[in-house]
């Protein structure tokens, strides 16, 4: 049928669907490929011929939370999710639970930066995966958690960060950022409520309301091992999971601190590769 886009991504999403596949048993002869509507229409929690109306282009306002449904039952990812609001003529809903697992493809990508440490954080700044020399790189901290609990509740943090009062409130901006494009991100509420509770500094920063979402910043940094590494840090996005960062630490090429991070992961490679003694 023309002009009936929204029908036809969803049956070109629902014929790529088996019974087995959303967990519901096959019956009679199937004459095309994938599920049927009213399968669809029981996933969803529907009226089949409801359903119906919709692939057939007679009924073309369904609302965000039937949208939503459809989402599920179908197994669309977020560009599918996105797209398919856009057909319907509305957008989806932002405030959305950021994604809290990493796909494999992106933790392979991130132990493919093998010279420059990197990883993976969402929003609250949690840091859900990182690389060898990222792992190296914060080895001066108690736990490596969460960026922002680092910054303001671990000691190790005035030293680490050479130039900590930039850091500190570029840290607390990207907070305030984040919380701005989804208020009732029970994660981050949390992490603030107990930053304010106690962290004298992380409370006047907040109160102060500056917020940007840092691209690109100069990152200077102490470490123990290796001393003095100036890095540019780089944050990227990740479209298949809207709410994560994948953020790159740059040095300059062949520059001391190219030689630094070079001299680091060789030092945590030993450490965590020395045989154990044995008795």
């Amino acid at each position: 049928m023309t002009g009936n886009a929204l029908g036809e991504f969803l049956r070109a999403h629902r014929s790529r669907l088996r019974p087995d596949d959303v967990g519901l048993a096959s019956y009679g002869t199937r004459r095309v490929a994938g599920l049927r509507r009213e399968e669809v229409a029981v996933l969803v929690g529907m009226n089949s011929d409801y359903y119906a109306r919709l692939e057939q282009g007679r009924e073309r306002s369904p609302s965000p939370q039937i949208l939503e449904a459809i989402c599920g039952a179908l197994r669309m990812d977020d560009q599918a999710r996105e797209h398919l609001y856009r057909l319907a003529g509305t957008a989806p809903d932002a405030r959305r639970t950021p994604r809290e697992t990493v796909s494999g493809p992106l933790r392979h990508l991130l132990d493919g930066y093998a010279s420059v440490p990197a990883f993976v954080l969402n929003p609250a700044k949690d840091f859900m995966a990182v690389n060898a020399l990222a792992e190296a790189l914060f080895s001066p901290f108690e736990t490596v958690d969460n960026l922002a609990r680092m910054t303001f509740l671990d000691p190790a943090a005035q030293r680490f960060f050479a130039r900590w009062d930039s850091f500190a409130e570029a840290v607390v901006a990207g907070l305030r950022h984040a919380s701005g494009l989804d208020p009732q991100y029970l994660r981050l509420r949390e992490l603030v409520r107990t930053l304010n509770e106690d962290s004298e500094a992380f409370a006047a920063l907040w109160s102060s309301q500056a917020v940007y979402g840092k691209a690109q910043d100069a990152t200077e940094l102490e470490h123990p091992d290796v001393g003095p590494l100036s890095l540019t840090s780089q944050s990227f996005d990740v479209r298949g999971a809207p709410g994560q960062l994948l953020v790159i630490y740059q040095p300059e090429p062949e520059s001391p601190s190219a030689q630094a991070l070079t001299l680091l992961g060789t030092l945590h490679a030993t450490r965590h590769h020395q045989p154990s003694s044995g008795r």
